[in-house]
């Protein structure tokens, strides 16, 4: 089974490419501003689980290192990409920039659209300013973020242009498709030592060296009656660490891996447990939305290893060095007290069958469905334990909440004031619910909606 078909938004600042990735992917992905170069990274979704869109920085002349690391992610993005979207303001005039951005796209022989977006403003320009560029008119379109018109044309363009080129989506539905395992880390880490061993063949290359996988090296397993596809993903450094060319391009696939993976397995190396990447990386899995375990590799070597106090702990008698690194990681990774810690050893096989078991638990969790009315049972207790605070005369009031959707369970809280809520007591209400659904490894999402009476 391939990789999802990813597919580039590229253009100059303030075109709108995030409000386009948010209106595909129907909830707020991006950020979105009236202020030129709010997007600093490539941004993803994976959109109706047939394709993974990268939203890209602006393309514009670079004046400092830090805006040429931007500019550089860009032409990676156009490098991974199987489809280029050339984004501009419809309603200003083309200049050399936009023709130079177009001029990439071509360059790189692979299908591209030209996507004429704000065309519900009253300035917006005919598509005849725009055919210069050497784009085709039939893959021209006129679309506006805002209102959403031509975005069903945009998607269906899309769709088309993937399947002329032979690529392939997932179309199965999720009863059918296999449970997809990706495994995440830093380079060396021990990414395909597991992924051998998970799949019991010699799949993917094991080197001492840094950065021997390249690609998303891919394997389909059968644990319990229950395909699972596993995912082994290039190592991903500091992005000042990347080395130019093929390196930059396998950490876009690395982070379209997360988008297409249900359960990523973050791998820690136990003898450098404590690197701000992994909790980088954690980060971008939870806000992906997906499952997520805690690997800690190597963990053989803990065994004859001396205890490492790092925190400066006092009573340390009769503890082990995986005593230590599990306290450390408790408070590393503080944000992540659902995500289950498993110390494995590729070398002994120590553990690494429970990652299947794991995977299956937290794919459950993700499919969770509580009732409106257990929702609400909850938020009422919450709310008389902890009344949240606001400002002098106003008070934000929860009045009820419901659950919209799964995969990740997302529930959206009504109310009075409720942009006044303290993010502690947003907490405190997930706390809640996970006392009485646990939700293992799994990452929960909110959204707040206030009546009309605070407008």
């Amino acid at each position: 089974m391939g990789r999802l078909p990813i597919v580039a938004l590229i253009g100059q600042t303030n075109a709108g490419k995030s409000s386009i990735l948010n209106r595909l992917a129907k909830r707020q992905i991006a950020i979105v501003a009236r202020e030129e170069g709010t997007t600093r990274d490539n941004v993803m979704a994976t959109i109706d689980n047939s394709f993974v869109l990268i939203d890209t920085a602006g393309l514009k002349e670079p004046t400092d290192d830090f805006e040429a690391s931007i500019q550089e992610q860009i032409e990676d993005a156009i490098g991974s990409a199987d489809i280029i979207l050339v984004t501009l303001d419809s309603a200003k005039y083309p200049d050399y920039h936009d023709k130079e951005i177009a001029k990439k796209a071509l360059k790189s022989k692979k299908p591209v659209f030209l996507i004429l977006n704000k065309c519900d403003l009253k300035e917006s320009l005919p598509a005849e300013e725009f055919l210069r560029f050497g784009i085709k008119p039939s893959e021209t379109l006129r679309v506006s973020a805002t209102t959403g018109q031509g975005i069903n044309d945009l998607k269906t363009a899309v769709m088309n242009a993937i399947a002329l080129a032979g690529l392939k989506t997932s179309n199965k539905s999720d009863q059918e498709a296999p449970l997809k395992l990706a495994l995440i880390g830093r380079p060396n880490v021990g990414k395909s030592s597991l992924f051998n061993t998970l799949s019991k063949k010699q799949q993917a290359i094991v080197s001492s060296r840094q950065g021997t996988t390249r690609d998303v090296n891919r394997v389909v397993v059968k644990y319990k009656g229950r395909e699972i596809e596993i995912l082994d993903t290039a190592g991903l450094r500091r992005p000042g660490k990347r080395e130019v060319g093929i390196e930059k391009f396998s950490a876009i696939r690395t982070l379209a891996a997360i988008e297409e993976a249900d359960v990523c397995c973050l791998l820690v190396d136990s003898t450098e447990p404590h690197a701000k990447l992994d909790q980088t990386l954690a980060g971008q899995i939870v806000e992906s939305g997906k499952g997520i375990i805690m690997v800690v590799t190597k963990s053989d070597l803990l065994e004859t290893a001396e205890p490492t106090n790092y925190f400066g702990e006092e009573n340390i008698k009769n503890r082990t060095a995986a005593d230590f690194l599990l306290d450390g990681l408790e408070r590393d990774f503080d944000f992540l007290p659902y995500a289950p810690v498993i110390l494995t050893s590729s070398e002994t096989g120590k553990n690494t069958t429970q990652i299947f078991e794991l995977a299956l638990e937290i794919d459950a969790a993700r499919h969770t469905e509580i009732k409106t009315t257990e929702l609400n049972k909850i938020l009422a207790e919450a709310i008389s334990e902890h009344i949240p605070a606001g400002l002098k005369n106003t008070r934000p009031k929860p009045k009820y909440l419901v659950q919209t959707d799964t995969c990740p369970p997302w529930f959206v809280l009504h109310g009075h004031s409720l942009g006044l809520l303290h993010w502690s007591w947003k907490r405190f209400l997930e706390r809640k619910i996970r006392e009485k659904y646990p939700l293992i490894g799994t990452p929960i999402m909110f959204s707040y909606r206030s009546d009309d009476k605070d407008k």
